[in-house]
């Protein structure tokens, strides 16, 4: 069974929205983070507004190695309504998502990444369809926007591995026990 990985940047107090606006410097061990991260990687989740927004951005965006990775990366979109954009390998779920993403967790291949889409991780760890978090934790405090883990029933974790940036932020990698 194919392993789900949500990769998400957050303030201390846990908002993932806009993370631009707390994540103010990037250093070398978060690119490595980043591309160890995304290299098991040959599929990836995303949330309708995360699409409309990277569909935008990513195809003409030099910043690597992320460009790379998900302009040629297969994307599933969980949307009710066609894509616009013509984002390359990019689609959208048919069907109801977590049925959807139950079955393609038999199908063969890497492991399945969810990126910036808060909703959909949410909906994700609910399901208790998530195999692993990967968090870069700001130090800062955003104060206000949504948060990943609101609204969640209680999950309990495993810590695989911890470790500070030379710029201050926590690398965070957790298990999802059942």
């Amino acid at each position: 069974m194919r392993k789900i990985v949500v990769y998400m940047l957050l303030s201390l107090d846990g908002v993932a929205e806009a993370p631009d606006t707390f994540f103010t410097d990037w250093d070398e061990a978060m690119d490595a983070n980043l591309a160890a991260v995304i290299e098991p990687q040959d599929t990836v989740l995303l949330g309708r507004r995360s699409y409309d927004e990277w569909a935008r951005f990513w195809p003409s965006s030099p910043i690597e190695p992320f460009a790379t990775f998900i302009n040629h990366v297969t994307k599933y979109v969980a949307t009710s309504t066609p894509l616009d954009g013509g984002w390359d390998h990019a689609s959208a779920i048919d069907g109801e998502p977590l049925d959807f993403v139950r079955a393609l967790r038999q199908r063969a291949g890497g492991e399945i990444g969810v990126h910036a889409s808060i909703s959909l991780a949410r909906a994700l760890l609910a399901a208790e369809l998530v195999d692993e978090l990967k968090l870069v934790v700001a130090p800062g405090i955003a104060g206000t926007g949504r948060r990943l883990l609101d609204d969640l029933p209680p999950l309990r974790l495993e810590l695989l591995r911890s470790r500070p940036s030379p710029a201050g932020y926590l690398l965070l990698d957790y298990r999802v026990l059942r």
